[in-house]
């Protein structure tokens, strides 16, 4: 009997490791082809300079919407869906103006409205400026020091975390949060020190959000102008309040939002042969800032993902299971895309999602496949899949996901993500320097091998269950 089990145990060892070397094999012609053949790059290089920044709402997403439909059948979709969503409309009108007043010395420091703002009104507004490093300092000025004024968050990275998305996690409240909790103390505008460990004088855009529970006397929302200062100028801003505790700001934007308008989301599909209703999903988000053209956040994702589909067609893989990709709208100043896709998959009876991917941190060097699995079960990735990916230096972590497939975790979709090195992303997030010449070609090729090496294996194996 000895002797018949290790006869099965070594017809087996030979099996796995005949599988085993397939994979590799799979794996290396996909980077190969990404490396050589794909079209990933020059799809951004059009998405970028023929379309350029694609805020939600403009005509510039609009486009988008049609380019990215057109590229999914190109690369060999066998179907593609318009997914609708209302998306928010918000424009940021004539470029903002930013002085700081001591005496008869005026310093022009520059800004940038944050997306959902209000405007100042054409004549602008000047007031004298409170310098404050946290919510609990401001809280302690209390009302009798901020009302009438404008409140500057002179708030850093954190330099002493590794990682910049980690520092941006911590800072990023007072972007989103701060106009609303100023102007419950009486501030009449803000401005933030941009989200980045960068020291330059580009402002960085972003998304903030007026708390609907923060009324005036007649109960309407408070809404104050909310502006970001470049880094530079924050330092600069921060030294002149040295000398001068009085010093005067002026602000001007005249940004509006305008009532919703209809919007998609684009998902391309190649269908399973053998297991259809099971979907695998890979995705990034077309829409962007407009104060760029939106190449690392997030045209890298959407071109990456788009060419999974090509990569596995050219292969000649007989894909098991429905894999598709999307391209969603409005995750900047929304999440509408992320939101109407989930109830839209929820909603089909005849589909399982069991994984999704995203990839929105730029297209620079893929370090690690997330994946959201509790410890036990990601032993088992490590152990089935870590050797596969070593040649190419990338590795298998714990904690995957995002915000556009956020809404795919309560129908069952594991949640994983392209994690990238993303030392230099924060130098490029939401500005104007986030343009098509600073995406690396090979870096934005190696991201999408490694998704499209990761979809393939989840396509032949499935997802892990402890």
């Amino acid at each position: 009997m000895k002797y018949f089990f290790a006869a099965i145990f070594s017809l087996l060892s030979v099996v796995f490791s005949a599988q085993e070397n397939a994979d590799s094999l799979a794996i290396r012609k996909f980077y190969t082809y990404h490396l050589t053949q794909s079209n990933t790059y020059e799809n951004l290089r059009y998405l970028c300079k023929k379309i350029g920044g694609r805020i939600s709402g403009s005509p510039q997403a609009e486009k988008a919407v049609e380019w990215a439909e057109q590229a999914m059948l190109k690369a060999g979709a066998d179907t593609v869906y318009l997914i609708p969503c209302m998306v928010p409309k918000w424009v940021r009108g004539p470029k903002e103006q930013c002085m700081a007043a001591k005496g008869a010395i005026k310093e022009k420091l520059t800004v940038c409205a944050l997306g959902g703002s209000v405007g100042t009104g054409k004549k602008g507004i000047t007031a004298k400026v409170i310098e404050v490093t946290s919510f609990e300092e401001m809280e302690k000025l209390g009302a009798e020091k901020i009302k009438g004024n404008i409140v500057f968050f002179n708030v850093s990275f954190d330099a002493g975390l590794v990682s910049p998305g980690s520092a941006y996690g911590k800072a990023v409240k007072y972007r989103w949060a701060g106009p609303s909790k100023a102007a419950k103390l009486g501030a009449i505008a803000t401005v933030v020190k941009s989200m980045t460990n960068a020291n330059n004088d580009v402002p960085h855009t972003g998304a903030m959000g007026y708390d609907s529970l923060v009324k005036d006397a007649s109960g309407q929302v408070i809404k104050i102008p909310a502006f970001a200062l470049s880094p530079k100028g924050a330092s600069m801003l921060a030294q002149l309040l040295l000398k001068d505790k009085n010093l005067q700001l002026y602000l001007f934007s005249d940004c509006q939002m305008l009532p919703d308008v209809p919007s998609f989301s684009v998902v391309g599909e190649i269908r399973g042969k053998e297991i259809p209703n099971e979907v695998i999903v890979t995705g990034g988000h077309l829409d962007s800032w407009d104060t760029g053209e939106g190449a690392h956040d997030d045209g890298a994702g959407v071109v990456q993902s788009i060419e999974i589909i090509a990569a596995i067609k050219a292969s000649g893989i007989k894909n098991k299971r429905t894999i598709r990709s999307i391209a969603f709208m409005n995750e900047e100043n929304g999440l509408r895309g992320g939101t109407t896709y989930g109830k839209f998959a929820e909603n089909e009876k005849n589909k399982k999602h069991i994984a999704a991917i995203e990839s929105d941190g730029g297209g620079l060097v893929p370090r690690s496949l997330g994946i959201d699995v509790g410890t036990d079960t990601l032993a088992m990735y490590y152990e089935k899949w870590e050797k596969l990916f070593k040649p190419y230096g990338v590795l298998i972590t714990n904690g995957g996901g995002g915000a556009d497939i956020g809404p795919l975790e309560k129908i069952g979709a594991t949640q994983m993500s392209l994690n990238v090195d993303n030392q230099r992303y924060f130098d490029y997030h939401h500005t104007p320097d986030d343009v098509f010449e600073n995406v690396h070609k090979r870096e934005l090729e190696l991201g999408s091998a490694a998704m499209t090496s990761l979809v393939y294996l989840l396509d032949k194996y499935g997802v892990f269950k402890k």
